[in-house]
Order: structure tokens, then sequence, then C-alpha cells
């Protein structure tokens, strides 16, 4: 009887199980293949994102590094405000002595109708104090860089067209009617 032979059905089953295992062979190897290919772009995205956050960094160190202020090679830099805030016998004296040479200097000769709304007594008031520094620091931080590029030509066109006129109407507004005594002649243009 052919048939009922042990030996040959032990084979049969061995072949058949030779089968199957060549099959998970062959599945594991394409599995192994596929996840491969996964780890290794996985790894190349981590190395980009890594090279991304050091680029990061790098740029946050260079704009938080404190520089010498007016450093020829940096720009200009602005410095702390000034503590308008406190009573006017603290510390105000030299930071409204620089205010008034940036208005006399600066602001009036080169910002025409604009200046001449500015009243006399500005450094009487705080609101001008406070819109001054930031009219004269915003100014030095756009004007006395070493080079200028499109990005800092788009900052000056803003500061021209927007922000100097809406500080500017603030100083008027705060200076006009608003007690103190004024010159037989209003503030002149040179």
């Amino acid at each position: 009887m052919p048939g009922n032979d042990p030996i040959t059905g032990l084979l049969d089953q061995l072949a058949a199980h030779r089968e199957q295992v060549t099959r998970l062979d062959t599945r594991e190897a394409e599995h192994h293949s596929a996840l491969s290919a996964q780890l290794a772009e996985l790894a190349g995205q981590a190395a980009g994102i890594s090279r991304t956050l050091q680029d990061y960094a790098a740029a946050i160190t260079r704009l938080t590094a404190t520089s010498p202020v007016g450093a020829e090679t940096d720009g200009y830099r602005p410095g702390p405000a000034p503590a308008w805030w406190k009573p006017a016998a603290d510390g105000r004296h030299d930071p409204v002595a620089r205010l008034r040479a940036w208005v006399e200097q600066v602001y009036r000769p080169g910002y025409g109708h604009l200046a001449a709304t500015l009243g006399p007594c500005w450094d009487q008031h705080d609101l001008c104090l406070y819109g001054l520094d930031i009219a004269a620091e915003l100014w030095s931080a756009l004007y006395l860089q070493p080079s200028r590029d499109t990005a800092l030509l788009s900052a000056q066109a803003e500061y021209q067209a927007r922000l100097l006129p809406a500080l500017a109407a603030q100083l008027a507004t705060e200076t006009t009617g608003c007690g103190h005594t004024r010159p037989s002649a209003p503030w002149s243009m040179p």
C-alpha cells in the first residue's frame, strides 16, 4: 500500500512545512526591507530637524547676543528704555537731554509738518517722552546701520508712512490745549 507508507507521509509534511517556511521567510524579508527603508527615511528626517534646530538656535543666539551700542560691525542697538514712570527727579535729566538733542537735530529739521505740531512743552508730558523715545530709537535703529537691504528699506518706509505720523498725532494732541504757556509765535520751520 503506497498511500499508507509513513515515510512518504512524513516527507510530504516536511515539503509542505518547507514551502510554508519559505513563504514566511520571503514575507519577513519584505517586511524587514520595508521597515529598513522607513527607518532610514525617519533617520533622515530627524537629521534634517536637528540641523534646522541648530540653525534656529544659532540665529537666536546671534539675535540675543549683546554687542556694544553703536559698534560699526553690528550697527545701532537700542539701549534700555528710560524709566519715565519714575518721579521727575529720579534720573530723567540725561534721557530728556538726549531726546531734546534728537528733536532739535533730527526731528524738527527733517520731519516738516509732523515735527511742527510738537508743542514746546513736550518735555513736561510723559506721553511725549515715551513717544519721542520710541521715535528716536526706531530712527536710530533704521538709519544708523552700516548697510541697507530691502528689509531695512521696507522698515524705513513703514516708519515714515505709518509709525511716525501716528506718533506725531499723539504728541500734537498731548501738547495742544494742555495749559502750559506757549511762546507768542508758533514753532517755525527752519
